[in-house]
């Protein structure tokens, strides 16, 4: 795969990014695309290696070699071919995944991994500006109806793979617009939302039925999404996660995910009543992940006085952990673009109060320097370092602690029966609930995870489903299993 010695001749290249001082005046992607010569070359870093551990480290079980071998001779078409065979969406992964096989690629070993995240996006960039990418309808229908919940990208992969075995399709979507977490809670600068309506646009030619502001057991009756053959639940993990702190009810203390989708929503020129501005102010991010990331990144657009993030957890090392050995998903440092935009970072810290004034306003943040004891066989242990009290001056503290799990609201109407972490309950490789023609598949059932994994479980789900309604399926399944820590 790729040239004999290509990785010995040509050095990893990634893309590079418009300048900090520009970028932050707008809220448009702001990577510089190589050009085709240097894509070809990393194409042609590509090894050979003979067990191609990439394939265990994605989700989607991508044939990375082979597209790569593609990119290496040229054949942009032919890798567009063999990239969506087995992922439907590799513009929203080539841009929004974390990458898990460039950390299981044999080179990586040695050297700088292969760029496989920025050669999808440049294939799939490449098929859409050559027109490969064209409405593939079923050229049958088998009249069997299914209900989607959720347009995220676990829905959408449903949606897709379930159109193509010739059933009809409808997607439903309480937000205003189709996409779930893509189009509300990843920020226009990491995903123009273009690239979702462009994807929208081929799957509504192929004739999958789209409904939006319709919140299924809200204002969309339940026994009206009973009336389909199946059902498959993709609505996602997006009860949010508090942080039982005093004074965490102060005018400033402000959900992450509240935050950045006023901000998108304001992007596309909707009216946002109320809307919660940094602008002037001093934010903490409380949350050290992608969507704490995230809201730094929109802090700085509107342009704060101050950022910093909190995290509770120990400051990972740079380098790769023992802990997490190649070809696992590695405990490291990551410092996103945001972060390099204008941050202050601080590790082994806790929040004990949100402090107001008499008019309820957040004023100030009261922290503790913490510790983590660790003893092999029991949970770990929180301990406050005596004396590290500190009083940080905050206008706004911005709530990034992830998800607790899906909501309810289906569960309860439906019947559907939860699993010991509360997710949507479904039989392992099947995702069957307990009620026969429902299924479930991405963060639903999994819990909160990547938007690969979301993707796959669409794909499988889909499967399973169309199994269950003709007896047999033809559409594509994964080999292999789970790599562990991913």
């Amino acid at each position: 795969m790729g040239k004999v010695t290509g990785f010995k001749e040509f050095e990893r290249i990634d893309e590079s990014y418009i300048a900090v001082e520009e970028r932050v005046v707008n809220y448009n992607e702001f990577t510089v695309a190589l050009s085709e010569a240097d894509i070809t070359k990393q194409g042609s870093r590509c090894m050979d290696c003979g067990i191609p551990f990439c394939h265990s480290g994605c989700p989607l079980g991508n044939l990375i070699p082979d597209f790569n071998h593609m990119v290496h001779q040229g054949e942009w078409q032919k890798a567009s071919w063999i990239l969506h065979s087995t992922n439907n969406f590799p513009e929203f992964t080539g841009r929004l995944c974390p990458a898990p096989c460039e950390k299981a690629c044999v080179l990586g070993l040695i050297e700088d991994p292969v760029s496989i995240e920025n050669l999808e996006k440049n294939i799939v960039e490449r098929a859409f500006k050559e027109g490969w990418i064209k409405p593939q309808p079923p050229k049958t229908r088998t009249g069997k109806t299914v209900a989607i919940v959720g347009s995220g990208p676990a829905g959408l992969a449903a949606a897709q793979q379930l159109n193509r075995a010739g059933h009809l399709v409808t997607v439903f979507e309480r937000d205003d617009a189709i996409g779930g977490l893509l189009r509300y809670g990843i920020p226009n600068f990491k995903l123009e939302k273009g690239i979702i309506d462009r994807r929208i646009a081929v799957l509504e030619a192929e004739g999958i039925s789209f409904k939006v502001n319709t919140h299924v057991g809200v204002n969309y009756d339940i026994n009206d999404l009973k009336a389909f053959d199946s059902i498959v639940l993709c609505g996602g993990a997006t009860d949010r996660r508090g942080l039982p702190t005093p004074g965490a009810d102060a005018d400033g203390v402000v959900q992450a995910m509240d935050f950045l989708t006023q901000q998108t929503k304001v992007v596309f020129g909707q009216k946002v009543e109320n809307q919660v501005l940094a602008t002037g102010k001093d934010v903490i991010v409380i949350g050290g992940g992608d969507t704490g990331s995230d809201c730094v990144g929109t802090s700085n657009r509107h342009g704060a006085k101050s950022v910093t993030n909190f995290e509770i957890m120990p400051k990972p090392p740079v380098g790769r952990s023992e802990t997490t050995p190649w070809p696992y998903w590695p405990l490291q440092l990551k410092t996103s673009t945001s972060h390099k935009e204008g941050c202050e970072r601080n590790w082994l810290i806790n929040t004990k109060e949100f402090i107001k004034d008499d008019k309820g306003k957040l004023i100030a943040l009261k922290t503790v320097n913490v510790e983590w004891k660790m003893v092999p066989g029991q949970r770990p242990e929180l301990i406050e370092v005596a004396g590290s009290e500190k009083t940080w001056p905050c206008d706004l503290a911005l709530l990034a602690l992830g998800f607790t799990g899906p909501e309810k609201t289906l569960s309860s109407q439906l019947g559907i029966e939860l699993d010991f972490r509360s997710n949507y309950k479904a039989e392992f490789g099947k995702f069957q609930t307990n009620i026969p023609n429902i299924f479930t598949a991405g963060d639903m059932r999994r819990g909160q995870s990547l938007i690969v994994w979301a993707i796959s479980e669409g794909r499988e789900a889909a499967r399973q489903v169309d199994i269950y309604l003709m007896g047999s399926s033809d559409l594509p399944t994964k080999e292999g299993g789970d790599l562990p820590g991913v």
